[in-house]
């Protein structure tokens, strides 16, 4: 159960124009229709978007890389990805038409999921493991970084690498000490195959010194130029729908459920639910709003991720996020119960 309610939207949320004009506009999420894309889909159920002058028409994905090129071909003006994938994207490609408008994970849900009964309850505990990690996966290509800020020695862990398919059951089979994963969906899958919550141990990065953020709302820079007012609209509305979920996980679930009727509608609650506590509902959101970022964080992560990749270009943090288009100051505000 959430300790967090949402008592008010930014002001400046509530006073953003609705446009009378409904546009079409393509939104490119990272991912499948899960718990977590569950705000867009109300923002569209609750007419949020409507009132913003929009008809919008979301698209799955297949992973950040898949997200962020659809983006900087106009195809579709908004989005949803890693912005540490867009960071990585803008240094290889210069120029690129393509910038983060909108923080969403405060938190990133790159994790380390452990089994307690194996030995692994927190980060002081993962010397000496056997490590599940799939190539692709962002959590495993962060993991420098943990190691590095925490002092771990890497060369007592021995890595195990594994498709994402085979991850979670290693892990439940014994097989792994460990995987890294995603705090909202690792955690789910292993109690789903019969492994008590109580046994499972979920070490975020953000929590031991990793200062990345997450997921943002990206969009193409050309179509920001043109229709900055529409872009504002979009956001607050993106935003209300943020609200909606957050008091109301279950009914976000449903919205879900209703373009994945294969889905599970519980299964898809509890992953809204963990992506709401783990990764939006941070405390510098709590006291400062959703979706702007800290400049001295964000300093730092850049230096961290200089830990994983090589940049060819110099680093520039204008080039990949501004909060121009922000309706306000105070996108969201949330505050304790």
């Amino acid at each position: 159960m959430f300790t967090r309610a949402i008592p008010m939207l930014g002001a400046a949320i509530l006073a953003a124009t609705p446009l009378t004009a409904q546009e079409t506009m393509n939104f490119a999420l990272d991912w499948r229709f899960e718990g977590p894309s569950a705000p867009y889909f109300l923002a569209i159920d609750n007419g949020h978007f409507a009132e913003a002058g929009l008809e919008v028409e979301i698209t799955a994905g297949q992973g950040s890389l898949d997200a962020i090129p659809k983006v900087a071909s106009g195809a579709f003006p908004m989005g949803f990805a890693d912005i540490n994938s867009l960071i990585r994207f803008l240094d290889q490609n210069p120029g690129a038409p393509v910038i983060a408008v909108m923080m969403v994970y405060d938190s990133p849900p790159f994790s380390i999921v452990g089994r307690v009964s194996q030995g692994v309850s927190g980060i002081d505990d993962l010397e000496g493991i056997t490590l599940g990690a799939p190539p692709p996966d962002g959590a495993w290509a962060q993991f420098p970084i943990l190691a590095e800020v925490n002092g771990i020695d890497v060369s007592t862990i021995t890595v195990e690498p594994v498709g994402f398919p085979t991850r979670e059951p290693m892990l439940a089979e014994g097989n792994v000490d460990a995987v890294t994963g995603f705090n909202f969906s690792s955690y789910l899958s292993l109690a789903r195959l019969g492994v008590p919550e109580e046994d499972i141990t979920t070490i975020l990065f953000a929590d031991h010194g990793v200062a990345l953020y997450g997921n943002a709302i990206i969009a193409n820079t050309e179509w920001l130029e043109a229709n900055p007012d529409l872009a504002t609209a979009a956001l607050a509305a993106i935003a209300e729908g943020w609200s909606d979920a957050i008091a109301d996980p279950a009914a976000g679930a449903a919205a879900v459920i209703d373009r994945n009727p294969a889905g599970d509608v519980e299964l898809e609650t509890r992953r809204l639910e963990l992506a709401i506590e783990g990764n939006v509902l941070t405390d510098y959101v709590v006291a400062n709003g959703m979706g702007n970022i800290d400049a001295d964080r964000m300093a730092t992560a850049l230096e961290q991720l200089q830990l994983t990749y090589e940049f060819q270009n110099e680093i520039d943090p204008s080039l990949y996020f501004t909060d121009a288009y922000l309706p306000g100051s105070d996108v969201l505000m949330i505050a304790p119960e």
